[in-house]
């Protein structure tokens, strides 16, 4: 049996997107009116889980200073200081980080120079994005 077309040997796919570097890997940005499954990024995720633990180990008395949990967990005082105002974040942006719904914009670099105290501030810097759940 033949066929009556051939069949190309090459097809050729176009697809929008492009490339940024985020937290030392490369990582695909898709246009913004396309849908995707929401990402959970391990490093936000691990500095969350860090700066609770280290905030319940201050407040419960086991550590007495920023000092003594940098001499324990054998890391830098200010690195500590900096991920421990991640404690600071809106519960809401918690959630959105952990379930993977926080803005493509939001890495841990950015979060560890400055978190402001105020709920409204912060949601108003991070959750602009119209994807995330009770936002619009």
């Amino acid at each position: 049996m033949t066929r009556a077309q051939a069949i190309p040997d090459t097809i050729t796919v176009h697809v929008p997107f492009r490339l940024v570097k985020r937290g030392g890997r490369k990582e695909m940005v898709l246009p913004p009116q396309t849908t995707v499954r929401a990402k959970i990024d391990g490093t936000l995720v691990k500095a969350l889980a860090r700066a609770f633990r280290w905030k319940r180990m201050l407040d419960s008395g086991t550590f007495t200073s920023v000092t003594e949990i940098a001499a324990h967990e054998k890391l830098s005082f200010t690195y500590i200081s900096r991920v421990l105002r991640l404690s600071l974040l809106a519960p809401d942006i918690v959630d959105a980080i952990i379930a993977g719904h926080q803005p493509p914009a939001m890495m841990l670099a950015n979060l560890l120079e400055d978190v402001p105290v105020d709920w409204q501030i912060q949601r108003a810097l991070w959750l602009t994005d119209a994807s995330l759940p009770g936002q619009s």
